[in-house]
């Protein structure tokens, strides 16, 4: 009886452990559970506790594993990493996720001028955005995606050509083109949205680290613990949460009591950038706080 209990207690730790490790593709409603990997690092030390305590030594021993798995898994995160030294100009770029339109777009805009923001990633866009935007002086340069409906919006000080519906291209004195892509993937909140969810991560463009700089910001409804993440940081990029020490730090949500803490906002950067600061910070009236990142480019 005591083996049983220790074994169904480590099972859902094990498992999980597993299938992070391995980098499984879950369906749902499992893909969207594992934003919450970090708790279950967080807790992972219970079933070892429990199989010790009954002295079923073996499930204590393979419990151990799974939470050392997790630890190598989501501390990381809180520890600078390797950044290039990068000797050209800075850039700083904020994202924020405006809740479909209800954002207080006066006071992001002065949050972004008080940090000196270069360009803006918005995401949940709405023609109300638009029209506040409209009225606003600075950030003149903008793309938007489908104001009237919804969608994504960069705005910049700098000069912006557009490339499409929702990347343009900076000019910053000193360093090559800067392509910057504001991205919103659905949330993978049941099954059809999974696989949009998945087919559109896929989809973003990968770097090669020559050429353009390529910066992807936004709303990504993913954490470092999906396999598709990580494996779209696999075609060039670095995270600049993960790069600085600040991955675990929580964008969504910002309201009280609504759901656990998770970050799945993202400043993605190529591989010769260096993330020098990375701030988070709250937005009135939005679900998401916001992300602000200095970054260092390379030479043009």
């Amino acid at each position: 009886m005591r083996s049983l209990v220790a074994v169904v207690v480590a099972v859902p730790w094990v498992v999980w452990a597993g299938l992070r490790t391995l980098g499984v593709e879950v369906p749902y409603p499992f893909v969207a559970a594992l934003a919450f990997t970090p708790y279950v690092a967080l807790t992972s030390p219970i079933p070892v506790v429990v199989a010790l305590l009954l002295r079923r030594w073996r499930v204590a021993l393979l419990a151990g594993v799974a939470a050392v798995g997790l630890a190598v898994a989501v501390v990381p995160r809180a520890v600078s990493g390797p950044r290039p030294q990068a000797g050209g100009p800075t850039l700083v770029v904020m994202t924020s996720n405006v809740w479909l339109g209800s954002a207080d777009v006066n006071a992001l805009v002065r949050i972004a001028q008080q940090h000196d923001v270069d360009v803006i990633s918005l995401q949940e866009t709405r023609w109300k955005t638009f029209v506040r935007l409209k009225a606003i002086d600075d950030y003149r340069n903008r793309i938007f995606q489908e104001p009237l409906g919804g969608g994504s919006a960069i705005l910049t000080r700098l000069p912006l050509t557009r490339t499409d519906k929702n990347e343009g291209v900076l000019s910053v004195e000193g360093a090559p083109p800067v392509r910057l892509r504001a991205v919103h993937p659905l949330p993978p909140v049941n099954a059809g949205a999974a696989r949009e969810w998945r087919a559109a991560i896929a989809s973003l463009p990968g770097s090669d680290g020559q050429g353009d700089v390529r910066i992807l910001a936004g709303d990504f409804n993913a954490t470092l613990d999906h396999p598709e993440f990580r494996r779209l940081l696999a075609r060039g990029y670095r995270d600049s949460g993960d790069a600085t020490g600040k991955g675990l730090k929580p964008t969504w949500p910002a309201l009280p009591r609504r759901a656990l803490p998770i970050t799945i906002d993202h400043v993605l950067v190529d591989k010769r950038v260096r993330p020098e600061r990375y701030e988070v910070v709250e937005i009135p009236h939005t679900d998401h706080r916001a992300l602000i990142v200095t970054l260092r480019l390379p030479r043009g």
